[in-house]
């Protein structure tokens, strides 16, 4: 029986503190498009694949123009790009990573970020030599709550669901580790009430890796072998 462990990480919200600019950038893609959607429910949708994400906020794809969404996706790309340089890292996220590194977790990434992006949120977060891969958008069929993602990161580290924890900070995050049978542990920092993350499968929930980083001790990540 293998006794690698891993502690697979979402990273927008989580990680890295880019919720509010998606929520902004993609309000703004979709308004230049013509569509009023109100920004509470844009927040509310972080964390999904674009695809998932315009069809939770639009209807359903079938009905809609794929021209139009592959437009959308892509103006939403270009304004957040501009913040790829300046994208600030939650408070002790790197330190968190190595924390857990160095009590033998191995440290893998699930996101539905990928490319340019995904590498600007590698290098905000600043703990590349503990990372050991990550599965993005480009890895999975199907994103969050689906759970590809988090399937795929197991595999990285290749471990079993029962020897893994996941820690994200959308209810999406909790319903993908939930499908694949990891442990779910959320943080605040994305700006999801505690409640909802509860009800989607966290079995605990910390403000923010500071916080989690804090308590490890007494969390699930604390030495037990």
């Amino acid at each position: 029986m293998t006794t690698n462990r891993a502690a697979i990480f979402d990273v927008d919200g989580t990680l890295v503190d880019t919720n509010h600019l998606h929520v902004v950038t993609w309000w703004e893609a979709l308004r230049q498009a013509g569509h009023q959607v109100p920004m509470r429910e844009i927040h509310r949708a972080v964390g999904l694949s674009a695809a998932d994400l315009l069809d939770h906020l639009l209807g359903d794809g079938d009905a809609r123009d794929p021209d139009e969404d592959e437009q959308l996706n892509a103006a939403h790309h270009a304004l957040y790009a501009t913040y790829f340089e300046r994208l600030p890292p939650l408070d002790s996220a790197g330190d968190l990573l190595r924390a857990l590194a160095g009590r033998g977790w191995s440290i893998v990434l699930a996101t539905s970020a990928s490319g340019a992006e995904l590498s600007a949120l590698r290098r905000a977060i600043g703990a590349d030599e503990v990372i050991l891969g990550a599965a993005s958008a480009d890895d999975v069929a199907d994103g969050k709550p689906a759970p590809d993602p988090v399937r795929r990161a197991r595999e990285l580290a290749s471990v079993p669901s029962e020897r893994a924890v996941f820690v994200g900070d959308t209810v999406w995050d909790m319903k993908s580790a939930v499908r694949d049978g990891v442990l779910p542990v959320a943080v605040l920092s994305g700006g999801i009430p505690r409640a909802d993350l509860e009800t989607a499968g966290a079995c605990a929930v910390y403000r923010d890796p500071a916080d989690l980083l804090g308590r490890l001790d007494s969390s699930v990540f604390a030495d037990k072998e």
